[in-house]
């Protein structure tokens, strides 16, 4: 891919000031805590564990059950100044700026959105600042994930437009990317952009699987169908071979390769 997953920072610098409180009190830190590349702010955080899916994943590769329910853990969020980021210890930049900037702190703050949604528009709008606009599309999909299980379809709808056009006005989409735009688009109703997206993308000569995938989306299309739907319903499991859900897991939620390994399993290389 042009662009790293949400769950894979995409820069390697960190702050100065942070670094150097880390450096000089990484002794008496209690285990457990974390320094925040932003602030410098220490807090205790969670750390995603592996939990590999025993169900398909969705058509926009939101990874199935048990680490489907496990979206609390893929971002820690400072307490203080409220940047999210799959590890907080880590900044690029750019991003102290941001933070403290109001567009950053009217969204983590906008308690008409649900909590863990913030969370992911938070580090949406920082890849987004950094220019990682692929990521923070992904980012922004996955707040919809939350509206979609707090039963917020208007939000839902209106995050997946978002991402859309994050993924739009990023570096040309890979086929994996495309699929996904269009699920996004059918999943917010938006018909004819949808299957204009879908038409585009099947005559593009995709591999075998996206290419399967493209055509159940095209039917769902046509059938004004925006429900969820998985993998599993384009791609049966070959005989001989258990289904993509239990042929193991990326190491971290939303991390690259889903589609390779779908490419691989299913032929569609």
């Amino acid at each position: 891919m042009a662009e790293p997953s949400p769950t894979r920072t995409p820069w390697d610098g960190r702050s100065r000031r942070a670094q150097a409180g880390r450096d000089g009190a990484a002794g008496s830190r209690a285990p457990g805590t974390i320094r925040c590349a932003v602030c410098g702010t220490e807090s205790r955080q969670s750390r995603p564990r592996a939990q590999p899916p025993e169900q398909a994943p969705d058509l926009d590769l939101r990874p199935g059950e048990p680490l489907r329910s496990t979206m609390a853990t893929w971002l820690q969020q400072c307490p203080h100044c409220g940047y999210a980021a799959p590890d907080i210890s880590r900044v690029h930049p750019a991003v102290a700026q941001a933070v403290a900037a109001a567009p950053f702190r009217a969204l983590v703050n906008d308690t008409s959105h649900p909590a863990l949604a913030r969370r992911f528009l938070g580090w949406a709008h920082v890849l987004e600042e950094s220019g990682a606009l692929h990521a923070a599309a992904e980012a922004t999909l996955q707040a919809a994930w939350v509206a979609d299980d707090e039963n917020q379809p208007e939000l839902a709808s209106l995050w997946r437009r978002e991402a859309v056009a994050l993924w739009r006005a990023g570096p040309p989409l890979d086929h994996e990317q495309t699929v996904r735009v269009v699920d996004a688009l059918r999943r917010a109703r938006a018909w004819d952009d949808a299957g204009a997206s879908a038409r585009a993308a099947a005559a593009d000569a995709p591999p075998e699987a996206a290419a399967q995938v493209l055509a159940l989306e095209a039917r769902l299309i046509a059938a004004r169908d925006d429900g969820r739907h998985s993998v599993a319903s384009a791609l049966p499991p070959p005989s001989r071979r258990p289904h993509v859900a239990q042929r193991g897991t990326p190491s971290r939620p939303g991390a690259p390769g889903w589609w390779a390994q779908l490419r691989r399993w299913f032929g569609g290389r």
